[in-house]
């Protein structure tokens, strides 16, 4: 008989259809083939939709106002930093929370629409909450120039990224099309690992007790009031005219209930764990990506086939991939298509 017939290894293939596992049957309705990205795919992609929807509150003035460090609010209450805060918040919030579905390999399969004009609505927003970001960076915690220029590198990154994977998709280079959104997406986290890592440097500063940061008098009169100066820092009013551009040093202080003090720790780690975090992330996906050669291979056959059937040259390498640019040796597909237990996620 035909089923007799089997191999062990496709026997055992066919008993683990027929009886999936719970485990299986717990994540096989998000259309996830391989058990190792549920838990990747919960983690990362749940705490991207957790704080983005728990920043949601933040495109209220008086929410951020009360939600922010201490001296952030003084530099957005007016002018283009304030139109760059409103820009990047209004955008790079609804594009967290839409990215999730993206990576739902259901909503993949089963509805090629959604995940198209969610892709270039995602595409867009990142895009403009990037600008924002650059419009803002100048005085965003401190703004020091480790800042300016770990933001600078975020978003020059994650917008060459979105672009590479928008052309590869456009050249049906699906392969490439996971690669660099997966870089992107993972990119764009960095923001909340950059928050656990402050605060943990705000908690060492602290406990060591010598670091201190420069603030201006305009930000110590946005936490206080005029009276307050006047009492504190007297170098600040000179003739009963507040000197807003004068600058104080502040003790970095997590723990005294001083709110420039709490400011002074939060900023003070600040573009170092935006740097670290940018470095965890890169390395990360990046090992990631290794991990994983056979679903680039055989999205490489999915690419091979679509490229072929829309009749392009050099199928399943028309879009950006390496060989166009060093010297990897030219990629070559299977014998035919690929077994039909793989399931192949061409998008159709």
């Amino acid at each position: 008989m035909a089923n007799q017939s089997l191999s062990s290894d496709d026997g055992t293939l066919a008993i683990q259809r027929q009886n999936p596992s719970r485990w299986r049957k717990s994540y096989s309705w998000l259309g996830f083939q391989r058990g190792y990205n549920v838990p990747l795919f919960i983690i990362f992609a749940g705490a991207m939709l957790g704080f983005s929807l728990a920043r949601l509150e933040y495109l209220s003035w008086g929410s951020f106002s009360k939600g922010a460090a201490p001296g952030e609010t003084y530099w957005y209450r007016a002018g283009h930093h304030r139109v760059g805060l409103l820009l990047h918040l209004g955008t790079i919030l609804p594009a967290g929370i839409m990215m999730i579905f993206q990576f739902i390999p259901a909503i993949r399969r089963r509805a090629i629409l959604f995940h198209r004009i969610n892709g270039h609505l995602v595409i867009l927003l990142i895009i403009i909450s990037n600008a924002g970001a650059l419009m803002i960076a100048r005085h965003a915690f401190g703004g020091e120039l480790a800042t300016q220029a770990a933001v600078g590198v975020l978003v020059t990154s994650t917008t060459l990224g979105l672009i590479l994977a928008y052309i590869n998709i456009k050249r049906l280079q699906v392969d490439q099309h996971r690669a660099w959104m997966l870089r992107s997406m993972f990119l764009l986290g960095t923001i909340i690992t950059t928050r656990l890592i402050m605060i943990l440097s705000a908690l060492v500063a602290s406990k060591i007790g010598s670091y201190t940061v420069l603030m201006s008098c305009g930000e110590l009169e946005s936490m206080h009031g005029p009276g307050y100066l006047e009492e504190m820092y007297p170098g600040c009013i000179v003739n009963s005219t507040i000197m807003r551009q004068e600058l104080k040093p502040i003790m970095a202080d997590l723990f005294g209930g001083v709110k420039e003090n709490i400011g002074a720790s939060l900023r003070i780690g600040f573009g170092m764990a935006l740097w670290l975090s940018i470095f965890l992330h890169a390395v990360g996906i990046e090992i990631y990506l290794s991990l994983t050669p056979r679903e680039a291979q055989r999205l490489r056959m999915v690419s091979y086939e679509r490229q072929l059937e829309a009749q392009m040259s050099n199928p399943g390498s028309a879009g950006l991939v390496v060989e166009k640019f060093g010297d990897a040796i030219p990629w070559q597909p299977y014998e035919g298509r690929l077994h039909s237990g793989s399931q192949l996620d061409t998008g159709k």
